[in-house]
């Protein structure tokens, strides 16, 4: 999103809500769609030392982390899973302390395996999580809360903000992304080899259909 503001991307294929609603009201943007959404899930040890398999609020989940002082690893790279992680805390009324909270300015794949290297919890989207769970000694031990939602929207840069930009392009793309036949690709991605869909496909809907935060 830092490269759309600077003009120097065409389209945004994008998962920060609340930074795509300001990106919009800047001006950024001058097209936003919404595309598919999957989940979070906190994942840790199976063991769960800091008991948070019982519940099924995210915020609950995040306090009983804090008050088990049980190491946590974050993305800590402003991503839009970073984000809403770093939101989850905020909402909890927490400010991690950094004896077990780890900022580790990793991509997904990689923080997830220096969490099950360090039996340590962390904030993933399911997709990642599956495409590494053979390789991971790490549980899904919270779902399903609304607020754990992970919702994608395109994103059409606003083409004045850079002679550079492929507006044309840029609608095509974002185009492309909400026709029915790669949304029915959306839908089946991942069945053949998780047993479930890594995404929903969600073209023509708004986040209030999907029960959104």
């Amino acid at each position: 999103m830092a490269l759309g503001q600077k003009g120097e991307a065409d389209v945004l294929l994008v998962h920060a809500p609340d930074s795509e609603v300001a990106f919009m009201e800047a001006g950024n943007g001058i097209s936003r769609r919404l595309v598919m959404h999957n989940d979070f899930i906190i994942v840790g040890p199976s063991a769960d030392p800091a008991g948070i398999k019982a519940t099924t609020s995210a915020l609950d989940a995040m306090k009983k982390l804090a008050a088990a002082r049980i190491p946590f690893y974050s993305r800590g790279d402003n991503s839009g899973t970073d984000q809403l992680e770093k939101k989850l805390w905020k909402t909890a009324g927490i400010t991690p302390d950094k004896a077990w909270y780890f900022e580790a300015n990793l991509g997904m794949g990689d923080l997830l395996r220096v969490a099950s290297e360090k039996a340590a919890y962390t904030l993933t989207d399911r997709a990642t999580y599956l495409a590494n769970q053979k390789t991971l000694s790490l549980a899904i031990l919270v779902q399903g809360d609304p607020a754990l939602l992970n919702v994608y929207h395109v994103i059409q840069v606003n083409p004045q903000l850079s002679p550079r930009i492929n507006a044309e392009g840029a609608k095509a793309f974002a185009d492309f992304m909400v026709d029915p036949a790669p949304q029915l690709l959306i839908s089946t991605f991942g069945v053949d080899k998780y047993g479930q869909p890594l995404f929903f496909p969600d073209a023509g809907k708004t986040e209030a259909d999907l029960g959104s935060v």
